[in-house]
C-alpha cells in the first residue's frame, strides 16, 4: 500500500462534499500538472490519501480517502466549455488522468498547516517544503501515521 496527499480548495470541493457524494465517492479530476498526473497514475486501488483543504483559513488536513478506481482518462479535459479543458487532450490522446476516491474518515479536528510545520516527524514532508505546489503527491507511511495520530489528539494549548 502507498500513501498520498490530495489537495482541494474547500470552496470548490471539500471533504464534506465528498461525504455528501453518492457512495461517498468521486472522481479526482482537473489535475493539470504533469508530475501530479504521474502520481495519480501511480495510485493503486486500496491506497490511502490524506485529504487536504488548500487555500483555506486555515489550510489543513481534513481526513482520509481511499483510492477505489485506478487512473483512467480525465474526460473533463475534452470539454471546450469546461473549467479543465485542454485543447491538446482528446479521446485519442487523453493526456490527463483521474482516479476515484472514497471517503474513509473526516478527522475529529482539522490539522492546520502551521501545526504540521511544528511536528519534527513531518520535517521532510513534501507538503511542508517551501514552494511546494503539487496537488497530488506521495507521503511516507510514517508521515501518514503521524498525521492520523495528531488528528485524534487535542491541540496543544498555546501560552
Amino acid at each position: 500500500m502507498q500513501y498520498w496527499l490530495i489537495k482541494s480548495e474547500p470552496d470548490a470541493f471539500s471533504i464534506h462534499d465528498l461525504a455528501k457524494a453518492k457512495k461517498k465517492t468521486t472522481h479526482w479530476e482537473g489535475v493539470r500538472n504533469y508530475q501530479a498526473r504521474n502520481f495519480l497514475r501511480a495510485m493503486k486501488k486500496g491506497d490511502l490519501a490524506l485529504f487536504y483543504h488548500s487555500n483555506a483559513e486555515p489550510s489543513a488536513v481534513a481526513g482520509i480517502a481511499e483510492v477505489v478506481r485506478e487512473a483512467y482518462p480525465d474526460t473533463s479535459a475534452w470539454d471546450p466549455r469546461g473549467e479543465y479543458h485542454d485543447p491538446k487532450a482528446s479521446p485519442e490522446n487523453p493526456v490527463w488522468s483521474m482516479v476515484d476516491v472514497k471517503l474513509i474518515e473526516i478527522f475529529p479536528r482539522e490539522l492546520p498547516l502551521d501545526e504540521l510545520r511544528g511536528v519534527k516527524a513531518l520535517a521532510g514532508m513534501e507538503l511542508l517544503r517551501r514552494g511546494s505546489r503539487l496537488s497530488v503527491h506521495p507521503v511516507t507511511s510514517a508521515e501518514f501515521r503521524t498525521i492520523q495520530s495528531l488528528a485524534s489528539k487535542r491541540p496543544a494549548a498555546r501560552p
